[in-house]
């Protein structure tokens, strides 16, 4: 089965307006890949204007940064996933290893979130990934699928659900898995579905990897089986984010 190619740009806490603009206006002018399906998340407060912005390019969707499992609530600072599709976003991602390590948020949180998410119909992209002691220890597909637990007691539809296996010790350091350990990593996860959920849904399911991914790494990152694309970091504020979207036509 074919798997469409994904590629998610997180902005994370970066950009002002003027700055957003320049990267949607790049894409919306840049010929994409058809055969990728690109996402951006910027800060919550931007969904709405990028959305502007982007309404000609429908190929580019916009996801939140995160949400919280409430409809609404005395919950000062967050955004519940009915207001994120009212700004715009058709997408959420959720557990990223900033989420889990910096503030907090448990394997059961991040089910409740994702499975609060699913019902109000926003696309997931679920992220996974162990820390660098962990990897030392051997633990990698231990620690991974320990969280795909949680997400598999909360999803229903695996449709609806993106994979970004995104090793903690890689995202912003400027280190990156080789191609091969990532490949295995995939694989491994991959396996993992087939025993736990199925052929169909392990054959179907996008799982993405982040971490430090560049324009220069892309393309062999690309060629593995069992990678469907990236989650970017950095390099999705910067212009070789268009590189990374269409790398499996260089």
């Amino acid at each position: 089965m074919a798997r469409k190619f994904f590629v998610g740009g997180n902005f994370k806490m970066n950009g002002d307006n003027a700055s957003l603009k320049v990267i949607a206006d790049r894409l919306v002018e840049s010929e994409l890949d058809s055969e990728v399906e690109v996402v951006i998340a910027p800060p919550s407060c931007y969904l709405q204007s990028l959305k502007q912005i982007l309404r000609g390019k429908e190929q580019v969707g916009l996801a939140a940064q995160n949400t919280h499992e409430a409809e609404k609530g005395a919950f000062t600072g967050e955004i519940s996933n009915v207001m994120a599709l009212d700004c715009g976003a058709a997408y959420v991602i959720l557990g990223h290893s900033e989420r889990r390590h910096v503030f907090n948020e448990s394997d059961q949180q991040i089910g409740r979130k994702t499975k609060a998410a699913l019902e109000k119909g926003l696309t997931v992209i679920a992220c996974i990934g162990e820390k660098e002691m962990e990897r030392e220890d051997g633990k990698t597909i231990e620690v991974c699928i320990r969280q795909l637990e949680a997400f598999k007691s909360n999803v229903s539809d695996w449709s609806k659900v993106v994979v970004a296996y995104e090793p903690v010790w890689a995202i912003g350091t400027g280190k990156v898995a080789t191609p091969e350990i990532a490949q295995e990593t995939h694989h491994d996860i991959r396996n993992w579905m087939k025993d736990n959920l199925g052929e169909n849904i392990a054959e179907a399911v996008r799982i993405i990897y982040g971490g430090s991914v560049n324009g220069k790494n892309c393309v062999n990152l690309s060629k593995q089986p069992d990678i469907d694309g990236f989650l970017v970091g950095g390099a999705s504020l910067k212009p070789e984010f268009i590189d990374i979207i269409n790398c499996n036509k260089a």
